[in-house]
């Protein structure tokens, strides 16, 4: 690793991750009229955001920086796969990794692994269902569109947040800072559907101003910094179709999906480390059903 990759990881050590976020939070949701509109348009020649695709182009349509981040797309833009037994991808991003969930165990990164039980939260009963099942994890560029879709059909049993550090999450976090996901701010959706359990995990990072739910709003961190957890029964038990949406990033992060065991034949062949992916296309194939 060069001197410079070594400072940029010391500095994620040394930064005050949390301070900052709110910081950035307060003024990403700031209405400053103008200077938010060129703030927007200096954000866009930077990342080289495809503006073509939002449902308002202009930038100056958004009245705060987090309306612009978490923009909706035109109406048809994204179709999401109609096969049955095939899931949609859940966000426009880069494939991490992906692969088996083995011993209980999620690959991070070429020589690194994290617990699949410390980044659910520590719950027994929520990891059991995921063991041998299936993993991905998708990183969301500031580029991206940051809403959060369903990859199939599913019925909500649980959320839970869990509070943690805040470093920035890509490449070079992934090879240097151990249990990255697993130790970052995170929000986890736990689904019933009718192939086998399925979890989607929102992970925070740094300058992520929050995460919300559709069902619950945004998800703030409690004063003591507790792992907080909801179950849903009953009318509670939202169901959602694929490719509905779930969530979004407020500057956004990173997904990992986690599916039960023998519920998936196979992720498509082309989806590998580095792989772009856009939220609706074709994900994994459904194992046929017994």
């Amino acid at each position: 690793m060069s001197i410079t990759d070594n400072l940029k990881i010391a500095g994620q050590y040394c930064l005050p991750k949390h301070a900052l976020s709110r910081l950035v939070g307060k003024l990403a949701a700031a209405e400053a009229g103008n200077l938010t509109t060129r703030v927007i348009e200096a954000f866009i020649k930077q990342y080289q955001v495809d503006m073509s695709e939002a449902l308002h182009e202009s930038p100056a349509h958004y009245k705060s920086f987090n309306a612009f981040f978490t923009r909706e797309l035109k109406p048809g833009i994204r179709p999401v796969v109609e096969d049955a037994m095939t899931l949609a991808l859940p966000v426009d991003g880069t494939v991490s990794q992906l692969g088996p969930i083995s011993q209980g165990r999620i690959i991070q990164a070429k020589g690194h692994d994290y617990s699949a039980r410390e980044l659910l939260g520590g719950y027994e009963d929520l990891v059991a269902p995921f063991k041998d099942g299936d993993f991905a994890t998708i990183y969301l560029a500031p580029k991206d569109y940051h809403r959060i879709h369903m990859p199939l059909d599913g019925v909500l049993e649980s959320m839970v947040f869990v509070p943690g550090d805040l470093f920035s999450v890509n490449p070079l976090t992934a090879e240097n800072v151990p249990n990255l996901f697993a130790r970052n701010e995170r929000v986890v959706a736990t689904f019933r559907t009718p192939h086998g359990p399925m979890a989607l995990v929102l992970v925070g990072a740094t300058i992520v101003a929050s995460i919300e739910t559709i069902w619950a709003g945004n998800i703030a961190p409690t004063k003591e910094k507790k792992v907080v957890r909801w179950d849903y029964t009953g009318d509670e038990a939202i169901t959602l179709q694929k490719g509905a949406e779930m969530g979004l990033f407020k500057l956004g992060s990173t997904v990992v999906c986690l599916f039960g065991p023998g519920m998936l034949a196979g992720f498509e062949p082309h989806l590998a480390n580095g792989v772009t992916t856009r939220m609706g296309q074709p994900f994994a194939t459904l194992a046929a059903q017994v």
